[in-house]
């Protein structure tokens, strides 16, 4: 199997394929102040597995799109749905966040947990303007650095991994220049990376590996897994999940 064919095996089975939690998500919407009313309009970009779009159907009056690029991951997402009986809420598209089949301004919301970073956190709220109505709201996480001159270890990890990655200070004037009016920020616990991503991604590690007999090509991901968890482990007080919540102006 090739290494993206192997990286969604070792994540479909993950309730997320980034750190955060149902808590986080509900205190987003909560941010979000939504008139009464419903149903709302809603597309989450980068769904993976689809946890956000589950919780956000069980609370919310809310026809979701849920977009990934990964078809079995967007198969997860309707079993899930169908086992916690919001089926009818959601809908799958599969196809790539910076490449959207919607019309402009279809969606009431546009919901992104942990997955902006695959297109650039500037060039996606950019071109995801365009399908929020006016007033629509946008809820993304992002990954950001909490504390000014971090160490050159973890400096030079994200100055290669994502060159992008910047301070909520700057991520909000991304927002503001780019016709959002932020309206909620909170930084993700550090509960969200330990408890509800990187625990059940070692639990799975063992028979992803014996899946693929230990494979070279499947012992090296697992590899690059475990540095990412002793990074944050390590230099977690210096860089984290951020959640922005705007609305379009």
């Amino acid at each position: 199997m090739e290494g993206i064919e192997l990286l969604v095996d070792l994540h479909k089975e993950g309730l997320r394929q980034g750190p955060g939690s149902e808590t986080t998500t509900l205190k987003a919407l909560e941010l979000m102040r939504l008139p009464p009313g419903g149903p709302f309009r809603m597309a989450e970009l980068g769904c993976g597995t689809g946890a956000a779009s589950l919780a956000l159907a069980a609370a919310l009056d809310v026809q979701i799109t849920a977009v990934d690029l990964f078809p079995e991951f967007l198969d997860v997402l309707v079993e899930r749905a169908r086992q916690r009986s919001v089926s009818d809420r959601i809908t799958t598209q599969a196809c790539s966040m910076d490449d959207l089949p919607f019309p402009a301004e279809t969606f009431d919301m546009i919901w992104s947990e942990g997955a902006v970073y695959n297109i650039g956190f500037e060039q996606g709220v950019v071109y995801w303007h365009r399908f929020l109505r006016p007033g629509g709201f946008l809820a993304v996480s992002e990954i950001i650095w909490l504390a000014p001159n971090p160490p050159l270890e973890i400096q030079g990890h994200w100055d290669v991994e994502y060159p992008e990655m910047g301070t909520a200070s700057a991520k909000m004037d991304i927002l503001e220049r780019h016709g959002y009016a932020p309206t909620g920020f909170f930084v993700l616990p550090q509960d969200c990376w330990t408890k509800e991503y990187y625990d059940p991604l070692q639990q799975r590690t063992p028979a992803f590996l014996k899946r693929h007999n230990h494979s070279a090509e499947a012992r090296e991901i697992v590899e690059a897994e475990k540095k990412e968890i002793d990074l944050y482990q390590r230099y977690q007080d210096w860089f984290g999940y951020g959640f922005f919540v705007a609305r379009k102006v």
